[in-house]
């Protein structure tokens, strides 16, 4: 592990790369109100085990990157989008394949449009284009956010709380709900946070439209992973993202829900190689 804080085009940002620079590089972007760091160490390991060179990163408003006043975003998706480019540039990688979850997933898409010529691959993980047609979230997770303004963000038990109330929320059922590690990881990014309450702030971004519209031109490999028991982006994203993508693959999770669960790190991983691996 090697993280680094890169001075980018005027902002910190916090990334880490695992494995060997020599070998083909991955980029991972997670989703709203999350650091990197639940793109978890041994799921980073696992994949640079694979030979690849895999870098996560703090977006904005998380982690050690750059923060912004509480309600008060000053840069949108698009923004974002360029963000992983530059990063791609300060560790001096022409191409790279990228993988996004959620949010994430959605900037993925974004930087193979924007950056078409950087970009050798997409997967994206329990995500969505967000067609005006698709099925909204599921009523527990909508009751769920509006209860957000309550926790205390400079309390870490509050934080604690809340994260793992959160992600009970969005799992599904094939797999255990490990609360001890739910709780551990919000610990961790509670105290590595500069500042907790801007996460939310991912909530307030704009930008993109005119990029997601155009999904179907995505022109590099994609692999579409989605679980069925998605209850945030429901399973019908996946299945329209494989249908909209030129030659997409879809990785159908049954009974998985809008995480990236232990279980399921294993298929995912072999996934990944083998889209990865021409």
């Amino acid at each position: 592990m090697n993280e680094r804080l890169l001075k980018v085009n005027g902002i910190d940002l916090c990334t880490e790369g695992f494995g060997d620079p020599k070998d083909p590089a991955i980029l991972l972007i997670m989703g709203a109100t999350a650091s990197m760091i639940w793109w978890e160490d041994d799921f980073c390991r696992r994949l640079a085990g694979r030979g690849r060179f895999v870098i996560r990163y703090d977006n904005r408003d998380t982690g050690r990157s750059m923060t912004y006043a509480a309600g008060q975003p000053e840069y949108t998706f698009d923004d974002m989008a360029d963000d992983a480019i530059h990063i791609l540039d300060e560790y001096g990688i022409e191409k790279a394949h990228v993988v996004g979850m959620s949010m994430g997933g959605m900037l993925t898409q974004m930087v193979a449009l924007r950056h078409p010529k950087r970009v050798l691959s997409v997967t994206l993980l329990a995500t969505s284009n967000f067609a005006p047609e698709l099925p909204p979230s599921e009523e527990k997770v909508d009751r769920f956010f509006e209860n957000a303004g309550e926790v205390d963000w400079t309390n870490e038990a509050s934080i604690v709380e809340f994260t793992t109330a959160k992600w009970r929320v969005l799992r599904g059922s094939k797999h255990s709900f490990d609360k001890d590690k739910i709780a551990l990881l919000a610990k961790k990014e509670f105290r590595r946070s500069a500042h907790p309450a801007s996460m939310m702030n991912h909530a307030l971004v704009s930008g993109g439209e005119t990029d997601l519209v155009r999904t179907n031109e995505i022109d590099v490999p994609a692999l579409i992973v989605h679980g069925t028991e998605d209850p945030i982006i429901p399973y019908e994203h996946g299945v329209h993202l494989a249908a909209v993508i030129p030659d997409a693959k879809l990785l159908t999770l049954h009974g998985t829900g809008h995480e990236l669960h232990a279980d399921d790190w294993d298929t995912i991983i072999q996934a990944i190689e083998a889209h990865t691996a021409s």
